[in-house]
């Protein structure tokens, strides 16, 4: 084992455990609550997200569908609006990549439902992110529009997530190199807490 790897080993670590100490706990309970409403109204669960944050959508989407899933109580309804690839092209080649999500919703999305956009930089070119994460934006001013419910999953300043969900959970690191991997491992950890959180909450129903 190289000692060259150890102090960055140890960094990454202690910037993961200073994390857990400091992510706004009031704010996980209040999107467990968010998700159990949408489970009582039987509504539906949307995700969304861009780059490595999109795999995370599906992660989510995978788990909310499968875990929460408690014999004798209906299921709760998800879907991931990252993983219809031709769709998802069809709507970039006709009206542009920051349609993705909101055209995808359209037909689908009323009051009661909720959606969850998942980014490191809270889909905002101001803090950071690219162009295209306007999508995002798109996608929850239509859910506010309609009466869902908007959960974020955020990092860094929050972006716009934070200024646009109904709960927005930023995970407290500001500064590169480690932000970005720390925020995307660490929605990886707050998408099984909340999950595991729901089904708890079904079972006690």
């Amino acid at each position: 084992m190289s000692d060259n790897n150890q102090p960055y080993i140890d960094t990454f670590l202690a910037e993961l455990n200073r994390v857990t100490r400091e992510v706004n706990r009031s704010d996980i309970s209040r999107a467990v609550d968010v998700l159990f409403d949408t489970w009582q109204r039987r509504g539906t669960v949307f995700t969304m997200g861009n780059g490595g944050s999109a795999s995370t959508a599906t992660h989510l989407a995978c788990d909310l569908s499968k875990v929460t899933i408690v014999p004798g109580q209906p299921r709760l309804k998800v879907m991931s609006l990252v993983d219809n690839i031709p769709l998802v092209s069809a709507w970039t080649n006709d009206d542009g990549f920051d349609s993705i999500f909101v055209e995808q919703l359209e037909p689908w999305l009323v009051a009661g439902d909720t959606l969850i956009g998942l980014s490191v930089h809270g889909g905002s070119k101001r803090s950071g992110g690219g162009p295209w994460s306007q999508n995002l934006g798109r996608a929850m001013a239509l859910a506010k529009e309609r009466g869902a419910h908007t959960l974020g999953l955020s990092g860094f300043d929050g972006g716009a997530l934070k200024e646009m969900a109904e709960v927005c959970i930023v995970v407290p690191i500001a500064s590169e190199p480690l932000g970005t991997p720390i925020i995307e491992a660490f929605h990886v950890v707050l998408h099984h807490l909340l999950t595991t959180a729901l089904r708890r909450r079904i079972e006690t129903a």
